[in-house]
C-alpha cells in the first residue's frame, strides 16, 4: 500500500479561509465595517465633511478631554492607511497593520481564545495604549519636547490595536520564532516615518511601542502566572 500523499499548503489554506466565518466572526464583522467606513469616509462623504469627521473622532489631547467616549471608539471604526494604492510604501504599512494585525493575528487570537477575549485583547491595545501615550504627551509638553500644535492633531485609526494583536500573536509561533518577531513587532514602528522631536521619538510612535508591549505583556502574563503557582506549590509541598 502505498503511503498517503502529504497534505498540499494550498489545501491548508483554502480550509482556513472557509473556516474563517466561523472561527473568527468578530474579525470577520470587524473587517467588514472598517472597510465600509473606510469607503464611506473616503469616497462618499464630501471632503469637508470627511476632515471634520477625522478630526472629531481624533484621539488628541483636546478631544480626549471634550468627548473622551467619542474619541476613542470612533477612532477604532475608521482605518487611516491606504488600501487601493499597493505601489506605494505606505501600503506597507497597511499589509502590517490591516493585514497581519488585524486579519490574521486577531482572527487567531479569536480562533485560539475565543471571541470575547479577542474583543478584550483590541480593546485594552486601542484604549490602554491611547490614554498611555495621552499620559506621555502631557509629560512632554511640560518638559518641552512635543509642540502644542499636538494637542489637537490628527490621531484615529486601528493601528494601536492592531500593534497589541501583533504582540499578542508572539504565542502562536515556535520559541525559536518568539524573539525574532518581537524584534519585528517593536522594531517596525521605529522605521520609516519615524520622528524625534526630542529626547522621545513622536507620539505616534510611542503608542505602536505601548500597544506592542500590551501585547507581549499580555501574551506573557499565563506563562508568568503558571511559572508563578508552580513555585508556590514547590513551596508549599517542601
Amino acid at each position: 500500500m502505498n503511503p498517503p500523499a502529504p497534505a498540499r499548503p494550498r489545501h491548508g489554506v483554502l480550509r482556513t479561509l472557509r473556516a474563517y466565518p466561523r472561527r473568527s466572526p468578530l474579525t470577520l464583522a470587524y473587517v467588514g465595517l472598517l472597510l465600509l467606513g473606510h469607503v464611506w469616509v473616503e469616497d462618499w462623504l464630501p471632503a469637508d465633511r470627511a476632515d471634520a469627521l477625522r478630526q472629531y473622532i481624533s484621539t488628541n489631547l483636546d478631544n480626549l478631554d471634550d468627548h473622551p467616549l467619542t474619541a476613542l471608539f470612533g477612532s477604532a471604526l475608521l482605518y487611516d492607511g491606504t488600501l487601493t494604492d499597493v505601489l506605494s510604501t505606505a501600503f506597507g504599512g497597511t499589509l502590517i497593520t490591516f493585514g497581519l494585525g488585524i486579519c490574521v493575528s486577531l482572527a487567531w487570537a479569536e480562533r485560539r481564545f475565543g471571541t470575547r477575549r479577542a474583543a478584550l485583547l483590541l480593546l485594552v491595545g486601542h484604549v490602554g495604549a491611547t490614554l498611555v501615550t495621552a499620559l506621555v504627551i502631557l509629560f512632554a509638553l511640560r518638559q518641552g519636547w512635543y509642540p502644542e500644535s499636538v494637542r489637537h492633531a490628527s490621531d484615529y485609526g486601528i493601528s494601536y490595536g492592531a500593534q497589541t494583536a501583533l504582540g499578542f500573536a508572539v504565542l502562536a509561533l515556535p520559541r525559536w520564532a518568539r524573539l525574532p518577531w518581537a524584534v519585528f513587532v517593536f522594531g517596525w514602528p521605529l522605521s520609516g516615518d519615524a520622528e524625534w522631536p526630542g529626547p522621545l521619538p513622536d507620539f505616534t510612535t510611542i503608542g505602536h511601542l505601548v500597544a506592542a508591549a500590551l501585547g507581549v505583556g499580555l501574551a506573557a502574563a499565563p506563562a508568568l502566572t503558571a511559572r508563578r503557582d508552580a513555585m508556590a506549590r514547590t513551596m508549599n509541598g517542601s
